[in-house]
């Protein structure tokens, strides 16, 4: 089985997988086209295939991972695996990796995945935001503001108008409880003029 591990068989089952594929699109084609020996293409062509299917189940799936290398039994749920990096056994313990110490580490990462999509998500609902309309939204603002600066400024002023206006009112007040008080001593003179 050393030889289905070498390049030269992994070129071998590609172009095996490429041509087989290729005659059978060419018989489809010519089925599809009414050509000339479409049935006999089309029918040499699914027999290759059915070669290739069954050559495929037989030699197996290889594994395309090298991690293997490094952790040898990580396709074992419930392998004590140690590191090769952790070094000569001199070297302090390192904690040996299973399945459930795999899943934890696999779990926080799905977490911060999960985090990361959501922040995709705020990020692409503000991509689809619909800026076109922004700078007048802004003159707008900016009108308003002046305005209101405008009338705060007109307040300001009526303000102003009110203080002097309820200041002369007190001034007014005050001279009306000064007439009061000497209309008041006229009358009470008067009346002692009118008892003699």
């Amino acid at each position: 089985m050393s030889f289905v591990k070498t390049k030269s068989f992994k070129y071998f089952k590609n172009l095996l997988i490429g041509v087989g594929a290729a005659i059978v699109l060419l018989g489809a084609l010519f089925k599809l086209e009414s050509f000339p020996y479409a049935s006999e293409f089309l029918i040499v062509g699914l027999s290759t295939e059915a070669i290739i299917f069954l050559f495929l189940g037989v030699i197996g799936p290889e594994p395309d991972y090298y991690w293997d290398k490094l952790y040898p039994g990580l396709d074992d749920y419930n392998a004590r695996l140690q590191p090769l990096t952790a070094g000569p056994t001199n070297q302090p313990e390192v904690a040996p990796l299973h399945g459930d110490v795999v899943e934890r580490q696999l779990g926080g990462m799905l977490t911060e995945l999960q985090s990361m999509s959501k922040s995709m998500g705020a990020l692409k609902s503000l991509q689809e935001v619909d800026f076109s309309g922004t700078s007048e939204q802004i003159k707008s603002m900016s009108n308003f503001y002046t305005k209101m600066n405008e009338a705060m400024s007109d307040m300001a002023k009526s303000a102003e108008d009110v203080k002097s206006y309820k200041d002369q009112l007190t001034a007014l007040n005050k001279n009306l409880g000064s007439l009061n008080t000497v209309y008041g001593n006229m009358l009470a003179a008067m009346s002692n003029i009118g008892r003699q």
